[in-house]
């Protein structure tokens, strides 16, 4: 059992004890039953106390048993909540640090409840594309109030206990202890203050109203309905709440059982769930013990301070980590500083940042004009230009200047991390920390092992990831990696639908309606279209055989390098973002078109979409096969969050196994038939054939 009872004196203490965050496991409502049973036919005892072990009351479903048949195994969690309200002997709930999901529920199915100050509150299931399942949406609402309760069941979001006990009329707490540290001995006290009270106060029979009741929930709809875009559950939130006004309680809870069921079945729940344990699993390295000692970070180094280095130094600044930044020049760094001051003075405008956290996080940022600076950084980081020659004077100099034991990452995107980890005499403290640009925004890192990359480095990096709130995902060493290399077949299919009859701004549109935050042709206008030149360039020395479109080379001839230039495949007015199409482009691809002796043809939005998703797809298959990632699900990470995958969508791999990769195998057979594509790559990669001649799929 993983619930623990005992004890004190005339009240029984029921203790969740299933770390880290008390999951309602299967175990530990077996726990909590038998312990109610016990306690109730105990005559010496006069009530009850349940908390939680550790630094959680209870966090909600067990992620072990998400989704399996142990999670509605009885007692399930209605059923718990029913013994709680049948008790004959009070119920009194000691909450503390958290109480989510289930754990809320749980609580309020409680006839009392006592919480400390700092204890974080919530609902969160709309971000698994559900509602609460077990009674929150009829109960919250009678102990915050309709409005105060839509809005944590909607955001999902956590809210302090300090702040709801304020609420004028609140009813979630009936007594705040002083601390945590005092909760279990305020609880015991309470307990026995109540323990003769009659009747015994339930939830349920509050009760719940809204004044302007048609009027709110009209509103919130369309409130709700501007924000959740491609999800269900936000709507549903409110369908569930607007129940608990207007239905007895048994059938507004029959009411938000329906819904819940319903939203489990679609593919957005499911590519939420997905992305849910994809996240944690990405942690996870298979061959890296949980437990595997780190090396101590506490002061890390820069080289370059243009907008990626400065980006990446901003991570740690933020994390209150000290940063050494290093540059050639004192104009460049200047200008580097300055950035990084304008990015903090936007937050601060923004209400996103205080005064005092930017006058501690630029205390925190040196700068150095020699490597000699940065001798005694546990890690550093490069972010200088992408090409071998440069990188290998890098690392020379960090060889010669770091002390033993730092970790030395490069933030190239492209480049061999195994032939920069050659240019130094110690290749396992090497490492590849690759950022998404604007690095202080995006939530991916891309870590890139090495082949003698050392397992403490590998734990150390993932464990600082988490520090400075970045999802960070492991990847092996190839051209590209897991993210870039992918994109490259992305980018190869959207030349070639150019060159069969659509426009820029036709692909840009089927796929952004897909999901997509913008399509192939704006995302290259933001890169920089000279980037993608460039790795053309290297790739017609090292695979002179591959297959592109010209009309990206013909683009970049004209200097129609994308935003910064004002001009790309769109034309780009100052101070603003809007791509403009612009006439001169469409006449050169026309143009190109007409030299290759292609007739142009209309092309639908789903095969726009289904050519460029499932090239990330088939590619992506050659990347697992090759060990390159450990599991698709990291695949999936990858792209939701560096390079704007639709997240209702789970990510390439998700929706590759939605759609079944027999469906995809037989599209792209057909892709192959095509004269102006590369038949050649729209062979399914054998892991894909094997899995789809299996009926299986990736996850």
């Amino acid at each position: 059992m993983t619930a623990d009872y005992r004890v004190q004196g005339d009240i029984a203490v029921i203790t969740l004890s299933n770390p880290p965050v008390n999951g309602l496991g299967l175990s530990t409502r077996q726990g909590i039953a038998q312990g109610l049973a016990q306690a109730s036919a105990d005559a010496a005892i006069a009530a009850i106390v349940i908390t939680g072990a550790g630094k959680a009351f209870s966090g909600g479903a067990d992620i072990k048993e998400f989704g399996s048949p142990r999670a509605m195994q009885e007692p399930n969690l209605g059923s718990v909540i029913a013994m709680l309200e049948q008790s004959s002997k009070p119920v009194v709930a000691a909450i503390h640090s958290v109480v989510m999901g289930g754990g809320l529920e749980l609580a309020l199915g409680c006839h009392y409840r006592i919480a400390a100050p700092g204890c974080s509150v919530a609902l969160p299931e709309v971000k698994l594309g559900l509602i609460p399942g077990a009674g929150g949406t009829q109960r919250l609402p009678r102990v915050l109030g309709v409005e105060v309760a839509l809005n944590m069941i909607v955001s999902g979001e956590p809210v302090k206990s300090e702040m709801l006990a304020m609420l004028p009329g609140q009813k979630l707490f009936d007594k705040m202890a002083g601390s945590v540290d005092t909760l279990a001995e305020e609880a015991l006290a309470f307990a026995r203050s109540i323990a003769t009270v009659r009747p015994l106060p339930l939830v349920r029979n509050l009760p719940c109203k809204h004044p302007q009741g048609d009027a709110y929930f009209q509103f919130a709809r369309n409130m709700v309905k501007g924000m959740a875009k491609n999800f269900p559950a936000p709507p549903k939130c409110v369908d569930a709440v607007e129940a608990a006004t207007r239905q007895k309680f048994e059938v507004g809870m029959a009411t938000e059982r329906d819904i819940f069921i319903s939203l489990m079945q679609t593919a957005e729940s499911r590519a939420l769930r997905h992305i849910f344990m994809a996240e944690r699993a990405a942690s996870k390295i298979p061959d890296v013990p949980s437990d595997t000692k780190q090396r101590p970070i506490e002061s890390v180094a820069v080289i370059g301070a243009g907008t990626m280095g400065g980006g990446i130094a901003m991570n740690f600044l933020n994390a209150g980590l000290p940063v050494m930044m290093l540059e050639m020049k004192q104009e460049a760094l200047d200008r580097g500083v300055a950035t990084i001051r304008k990015n903090y003075e936007s937050q601060l405008k923004k209400g996103k940042l205080k005064a005092d956290q930017y006058e501690q996080r630029m205390a925190l940022l040196k700068t150095t004009l020699s490597y000699e600076a940065l001798g005694s950084a546990d890690l550093v980081i490069e972010a200088v230009f992408e090409e071998i020659g440069v990188k290998e004077a890098v690392f020379k100099q960090l060889d010669r200047v770091m002390k033993p034991g730092a970790i030395l990452a490069s933030n190239t995107s492209t480049l061999d991390v195994d032939k920069i980890a050659g240019f130094t005499a110690r290749p396992q403290d090497v490492v590849g920390l690759h950022f998404f640009s604007p690095a202080n925004v995006m939530k991916l890192l891309e870590v890139v092992r090495g082949e003698k990359t050392a397992k403490d480095v590998l734990a150390t990096v993932m464990a600082l990831a988490k520090k400075i709130r970045k999802t960070a995902v492991v990847s092996g060493v190839c051209d590209g990696f897991i993210g870039n290399r992918m994109v490259e077949q992305y980018g190869r299919q959207g030349g070639f639908l150019l060159d069969e009859g659509c426009t820029p701004e036709q692909v840009d549109r089927a796929i952004e309606k897909f999901g997509f935050a913008m399509g192939p042709f704006r995302m290259g206008d933001l890169a920089g279209n000279d980037i993608g030149w460039a790795i053309r360039k290297r790739r017609a020395i090292e695979k002179p055989g591959m297959k592109y479109s010209k009309t990206a080379d013909l683009l970049c001839e004209k200097g129609r390098f994308g935003q910064k230039t004002g001009a790309g495949w769109y034309d780009y007015l100052a101070g603003k973002r809007d791509a403009v199409p612009n006439a001169e482009v469409l006449a050169m691809i026309e143009a190109y078109r007409a030299s290759q002796g292609i007739k142009p043809r209309k092309i639908a939005d789903e095969e726009i979409v289904q050519r460029l998703v499932y090239a990330l797809v088939n590619e992506a298959a050659h990347i697992l096969q090759e060990g390159i990632a450990s599991k698709a699900s990291d695949i999936d990470m990858v792209y939701l969050m560096g390079y704007g995958f639709p997240m209702h969508r789970g990510g390439p791999m998700n929706y590759a196994d939605q759609v079944g990769l027999f469906n995809v195998v037989q599209s792209m057979q057909r892709f192959a038939q095509n004269p102006h594509d590369d038949a050649a790559f729209w062979q399914p990669a054998p892991l894909l054939a094997r899995l789809a001649a299996d009926g299986k799929t990736f996850n």
